[in-house]
């Protein structure tokens, strides 16, 4: 069976104790452009690399005061303590580039990659900047938070990104839809989906939380429904996707990472027909108070 699902603590080249808590390349996925690493930095250490053929984004998740080098550049980034704690300001790295990251405190690093073509200089994005989306309305209520979209974030080759946060109880990646190249839905993007579950109520993760995840083809060759926990991933190369489910109690975070190779970035994609109508009755409800869970300032009261 193609690799698909990633527990924690499973990674290759990472999991548990070690310096990677996930690295996932485009090897290891069995596709041609997405990856992920997330590394968790030690107190003022500092690690370094070249990004070689890729782009990536440098998106802290649970550190604060991150310094980044990128060739002759240098950047501060304010970061944050937590995913449920507040949007973060990012830093864009193109390919070719040798960087640097430290933190005083140390903490955890999304580095979200794909393989390119063009280079591009690096650049600051600023917290303040980061579009804020409610999307869907009722038990669909979700927060977006658009870092790195392509009608958002225009400086990037083919990588695109999004934050996903889900109160407690709440679905979210729903209507179930696909971007696989398939002859009613023309976009093709490889998508990583990285899960954080945190405590409801709280800004901390908690590694006895968990949610649920459902991704099918219309042919059943796929058709996985997955208990999903801290840290866990999961690849889509293709198929419709949703829901998220963030179970009572536990609020869900998950970074989504999207590459492949048209010409133009684009996150277009189309519903399962079944399922589309259930937009439509979004009209009629109200969005869950609860969202935005939080800004750039930290966590929101909705």
């Amino acid at each position: 069976m193609p690799l698909r699902h990633i527990p924690n603590g499973t990674f290759p080249g990472g999991g548990g104790p070690s310096r990677e808590p996930a690295s996932v390349s485009p090897e290891v996925a069995g596709w041609a452009y997405s990856g992920i690493r997330v590394i968790r930095l030690g107190p003022g250490e500092t690690r370094t690399w070249s990004t070689g053929d890729e782009e990536c984004f440098i998106l802290p998740l649970s550190a604060e005061g991150v310094e980044v080098v990128a060739g002759s550049d240098s950047f501060h980034l304010e970061g944050r303590s937590s995913v449920f704690a507040r949007v973060s300001d990012f830093v864009y790295i193109g390919r070719d580039t040798e960087v640097a990251l430290t933190a005083p405190t140390g903490g955890e690093i999304a580095i979200p990659t794909s393989r390119c073509e063009q280079r591009l200089p690096p650049r600051y994005g600023p917290a303040e900047d980061v579009p804020v989306e409610i999307r869907g309305a009722g038990p669909a209520t979700r927060q977006v938070n658009n870092f790195a979209s392509p009608d958002t974030w225009t400086h990037a080759d083919r990588l695109m990104c999004v934050e996903l946060l889900t109160p407690d109880g709440n679905w979210s990646s729903y209507p179930p839809h696909r971007h696989d190249d398939s002859p009613e839905c023309p976009v093709n993007n490889e998508e990583i989906y990285y899960f954080r579950i945190g405590r409801a109520g709280t800004t901390d993760v908690d590694p006895d939380g968990f949610g649920m995840h459902r991704t099918y083809t219309p042919d059943g060759e796929v058709d996985d429904n997955l208990v999903v926990r801290d840290g866990d991933i999961y690849l889509i190369p293709r198929g419709y996707h949703g829901p998220c489910i963030a179970a009572p109690g536990y609020t869900m975070y998950y970074l989504n990472v999207l590459a492949g190779p048209g010409g133009e970035r684009s996150m277009a994609f189309c519903d399962d027909p079944s399922h589309h109508w259930v937009r439509d009755t979004w009209e009629h409800m109200d969005p869950d108070p609860r969202c935005p869970m939080t800004g750039p300032g930290g966590v929101t009261q909705g």
